[in-house]
């Protein structure tokens, strides 16, 4: 059985997109989710999937869920048309990785037992948000802060949870 967990940088006031976009550049949190995410299976939405300037995750199973199927044969990703049959084309994978968007992950946060967030400690305008979260039910593991510096503009949290 896979461990499935939720990926995502969220802000403090739950913004995670806008436009399409991260609000925010992070490259110390774009380094974090390559490291936790790579040689794994990753699933994604449509519209954060092609959010992916360069395309399909490289080194990583992407999983795009979509209610429209493309014809034929895609390049570099698989689709599936329903949590369950992304989940199942990852039955032999170690680990999956659950990165976005919004309804994906509103799907997802009663299905996981795992949560990686980064938090990135400001509020942003935002037209994409994280679902509320009921901290009752989750145990923080794992607690980093990191100040902004010269190439990470806010301060932000590296959290990892653990489902009670």
């Amino acid at each position: 059985m896979s461990k499935i967990s939720i990926i995502a940088a969220v802000a403090d006031n739950l913004a995670i997109g806008k436009s399409n976009n991260l609000p925010w550049h992070l490259p110390a949190d774009l380094k974090h989710f390559r490291q936790l995410t790579t040689g794994h299976a990753v699933v994604m939405g449509k519209r954060t999937f092609e959010s992916l300037i360069k395309g399909p995750l490289p080194n990583r199973k992407n999983i795009v869920l979509t209610s429209v199927m493309s014809e034929g044969v895609n390049e570099g990703y698989f689709e599936a048309d329903s949590l369950e049959d992304a989940l199942y084309l990852c039955e032999h994978e170690e680990k999956v990785f659950i990165i976005g968007g919004a309804t994906v992950y509103k799907q997802c946060i009663h299905k996981v037992d795992y949560m990686y967030i980064t938090w990135v400690h400001k509020d942003f305008s935002a037209d994409t948000f994280f679902p509320e979260i009921d901290f009752n039910e989750w145990e923080e593991v794992k607690h980093e802060d990191h100040e902004a510096d010269q190439n990470n503009t806010f301060p932000y949290t590296f959290s990892e949870y653990k489902r009670k």
